[in-house]
């Protein structure tokens, strides 16, 4: 049995299909890299702009007054006569000053609302309530799965 050899057809373009894939993983690299330095750049001014009474949240949801920064730590009062130091990356967010003068008015509004519907009761018809449908059938429980097998 004898074996030919056929050499196989070039599409002649072979230079620019391999380059191809390179610049787009290269760009790839570079525009990560790029986004990554933004958001340390923003970290870094989040923590350069802190001082004593910054209202702030912590990367764990932790919201608290910032009451005394050190090189690494912050302490915050995160309620009345609570103190909690963090280090200072931990600093997610700073809350601008007007949110934080908002959320007392909000607050406000909504207890006038409170007291209002207090005085007021409204009936709300809801047909489902009672285990009973509109046209007066009672509806079935949910039944919940066994909790053993039988055998």
């Amino acid at each position: 049995m004898q074996l030919l050899a056929v050499p196989m057809a070039s599409s002649g373009g072979g230079g620019i299909t391999l380059l191809l894939p390179l610049i787009l993983i290269v760009g790839m690299i570079w525009f990560m890299s790029r986004t990554q330095k933004k958001q340390r750049q923003r970290q870094a001014d989040t923590v350069a702009k802190l001082s004593p009474g910054t209202k702030v949240i912590t990367t764990s949801g932790l919201v608290g007054i910032v009451e005394e920064t050190d090189d690494d730590y912050v302490t915050l009062e995160i309620s009345e006569g609570v103190l909690v130091q963090v280090v200072k990356a931990a600093i997610g967010r700073v809350i601008p000053e007007e949110d934080a003068a908002d959320e007392p008015a909000a607050a406000a509004d909504d207890d006038a609302e409170t007291t209002d519907e207090a005085t007021t009761p409204e009936k709300v018809d809801v047909p489902d309530a009672g285990g009973e449908k509109a046209d007066g059938k009672v509806q079935d429980t949910p039944k919940l799965p066994p909790t053993h097998t039988e055998n």
